[in-house]
C-alpha cells in the first residue's frame, strides 16, 4: 500500500473515529436508559447531533461518485439536513398531545431559516472574495452565481411568497404543507433534469469517494447507518433537554430551541462551505446553501403540520403572536436575500448587510422589535426588487423554462 494511500485512510479514520467518540457518550445514556441533568444533556446530545451531522454531509458528498445527477444530489442533500429535521419533527410530533410545545416547532424553524441566510450565505461570500484573491489572484467585492443559480432562486422566491400565507393566517395548515411537498417535488424533477456534473470533493469527502468501490460503498452504508443510529437516539432528547435547560440556565427556552438546536445540526454544512470558499470555489458553496435554503422553506416547514397532526393535533399548526412575528421576520429576511442576488452577483455590501441585519436581532427584542425589523427587511427587499427588476420574470420563469436564459439577453453587463 503506497504512503498517499496510508495517509488518505488514516485521515479517514481520524475524521470518522473523532465523530464516533463524539457521539459515543449520548449513545451509551440512551442505551443505558441513564438521566443526567438538562444542561448536560444539551452537550452530550448536542455533541451527537452536531457529529452525526459531519458523519452525513461526508457521506452525502461522497456518494455522488455513485450516485450522479441533479436528482440524487436533492436526495442527498435532504439526507444531510436530516439532524435538523428530526429535532424539528420531534417538536412538532410531541405538540399534537402537548400544546406547550407548539411554540417550539416554529422556533426551530425560524431559527434554521434565519441563520443560514443571516449568517451562512454572507459569511461563505466574505470568506470567498478572500479565497479568489489568494488562490486565483482575483481581486473584486463581487462574487459571480452560476445561471443555474437562478432555478433555485426561482424555486426560492416562489415559496418565499408563500410563507406569507402563514403569519396572515395565523396557522401552518396540512394543505400548506401539501403545496409545499409538491414544489419540493417539482423542484427535485428539474434538477433532474439538468446536466450531470462531475463532483468536486474535498478533504474527507474526497477521501471517501477516491476509495475503491467495493470498499468506498461499503464505508457509505457504515456511515449512513451510524449516523442514522445516532440521529435517531440523540434527536428527541437533545429536543427535550433544550426546552428543560432554559429553567436551569436561566434562559428563554424559545431562544434555545431556536438557535442552539440548528447550530448543532447546520455547523458542519457551514463549516464545509466555508472550507470550500476559502479554496477559491465559493460559487459552488453558496450555490448549496441557497439549494438548502429551498430544502427549508419547502420540506421542513411542510413536514411541520403534518407532523403536528400524526402527533394528535389538528389538521393546522396553530400560530400564537410571537410565533407569527417570528415566520413574518423569517419570510421577509428571505426576500430581501432573495432580492440581492437576483442579479446573479453577491456583492460584498449585500454580504454585509445581511449580516448586520442578522445581528441586531438579538439586542431588539419584543414585539416592537421584530415587526420593525421585519418593516426594515421589507421596505429594503422592495427596494432591491425595483433595482433589480430586470431579472424578476426570468427568475420567476426559470422553474417552468426548459432552458434557463442567459443573462445577457435580457440585461446589461453587471459589474
Amino acid at each position: 500500500m503506497s504512503d498517499s494511500v496510508t495517509t488518505h485512510r488514516s485521515r479517514l479514520v481520524r475524521s470518522v473515529g473523532l465523530c464516533v467518540l463524539l457521539a459515543a457518550p449520548a449513545v451509551v445514556i440512551r442505551l443505558l436508559g441513564a438521566e443526567i441533568e438538562p444542561v448536560a444533556a444539551i452537550l452530550v446530545f448536542g455533541a451527537a447531533v452536531f457529529a452525526a451531522s459531519f458523519v452525513l454531509a461526508w457521506a452525502a458528498e461522497a456518494a455522488q461518485v455513485d450516485i450522479s445527477g441533479g436528482l440524487a444530489i436533492a436526495i442527498l442533500a435532504l439526507i444531510a439536513v436530516l439532524p435538523e429535521y428530526a429535532v424539528d419533527l420531534y417538536y412538532a410530533y410531541t405538540a399534537g398531545s402537548d400544546p406547550a410545545y407548539v411554540q417550539y416547532a416554529a422556533a426551530n424553524m425560524t431559527g434554521s431559516n434565519r441563520l443560514l441566510l443571516g449568517l451562512g450565505w454572507p459569511v461563505v461570500v466574505l470568506v470567498g472574495l478572500w479565497g479568489l484573491k489568494r488562490v486565483h489572484q482575483r481581486r473584486g467585492h463581487t462574487l459571480p452565481l452560476d445561471a443555474g443559480n437562478r432555478l433555485e432562486l426561482g424555486f426560492l422566491l416562489a415559496a418565499g411568497i408563500f410563507a406569507f400565507v402563514m403569519p396572515l393566517t395565523g396557522q401552518i395548515h396540512v394543505w400548506m404543507g401539501v403545496v409545499l411537498f409538491a414544489w419540493f417535488v417539482f423542484y427535485a424533477w428539474r434538477l433532474s433534469r439538468g446536466e450531470v456534473e462531475e463532483p468536486n470533493l474535498r478533504g474527507t469527502s474526497a477521501v471517501i469517494g477516491a476509495l475503491p468501490t467495493r470498499a468506498r460503498r461499503i464505508t457509505l452504508v457504515a456511515l449512513f447507518g451510524f449516523a442514522a443510529v445516532v440521529v435517531l437516539l440523540a434527536a428527541e432528547p437533545f429536543a427535550h433537554s433544550l426546552v428543560d435547560g432554559g429553567g436551569a440556565l436561566g434562559v428563554d427556552e424559545f431562544l434555545l430551541v431556536q438557535w442552539v438546536a440548528p447550530l448543532a445540526s447546520e455547523a458542519p454544512e457551514f463549516i464545509i462551505a466555508i472550507m470550500f470558499a476559502a479554496r477559491g470555489n465559493a460559487t459552488a458553496a453558496i450555490g448549496t446553501l441557497i439549494s438548502s435554503k429551498v430544502n427549508q422553506w419547502t420540506l421542513l416547514v411542510g413536514s411541520l403540520p403534518m407532523a403536528y397532526w400524526a402527533g394528535g393535533g389538528s389538521a393546522a399548526l396553530p400560530l400564537d403572536d410571537r410565533q407569527v412575528e417570528e415566520v413574518l421576520l423569517t419570510a421577509t429576511q428571505t426576500m430581501l436575500g432573495i432580492a440581492l442576488i437576483l442579479g446573479l452577483h453577491f456583492h460584498r455590501r449585500s454580504a454585509w448587510l445581511l449580516l448586520i441585519l442578522f445581528l441586531v436581532q438579538f439586542p431588539v427584542t419584543g414585539t416592537q422589535g421584530r415587526l420593525i425589523l421585519s418593516a426594515v427587511y421589507g421596505l429594503i427587499a422592495i427596494a432591491a426588487l425595483v433595482w433589480n427588476f430586470r431579472h424578476l420574470l426570468p427568475t420567476l420563469r426559470a422553474p417552468f423554462t426548459k432552458d434557463l436564459i442567459p443573462e445577457s439577453e435580457y440585461a446589461g453587463h453587471q459589474p
